[in-house]
């Protein structure tokens, strides 16, 4: 099966660990929906978050979606000047006979603009 990578952002209002887990969940249960992937599909999640965030890891909140067995990381994003602040990013590498144009990259909230240059 062919392996292919999902891509995802959003941002929180406010570094709690309630709206880390509100928007990660949103952001991961969006992703899998909108692209049709089953949790069988995923091979791993990498999550980022901005220097900003230090209430909690955001792979914590996808478990409660049921992904502990698929295998989670967080890193700490580049702090680069004028950034988005307070963003959560996502790189999902899946197993999926689709082919790069017919996955679709979800950026919520805040994180909307970071990638213009993908259709809706």
């Amino acid at each position: 099966m062919p392996v292919k990578g999902l891509r995802g952002a959003t941002t929180v209002d406010q570094d709690t660990v309630s709206e880390v887990t509100v928007k990660t969940k949103e952001l991961v249960s969006t992703m899998l929906e909108v692209n049709e992937i089953g949790k069988e599909q995923l091979i791993s999640i990498i999550f980022t978050a901005t220097n900003d965030i230090h209430s909690m890891f955001p792979a914590a909140a996808a478990r409660e979606l049921g992904l502990g067995d698929v295998p989670l990381m967080c890193a700490r994003e580049l702090d680069i000047v004028g950034a988005t602040p307070l963003c959560l990013r996502v790189l999902m590498h899946l197993e999926t006979t689709k082919s790069r144009g017919e996955l679709h990259h979800v950026y919520l909230h805040g994180a909307k603009g970071l990638r213009d240059d993908l259709p809706e």
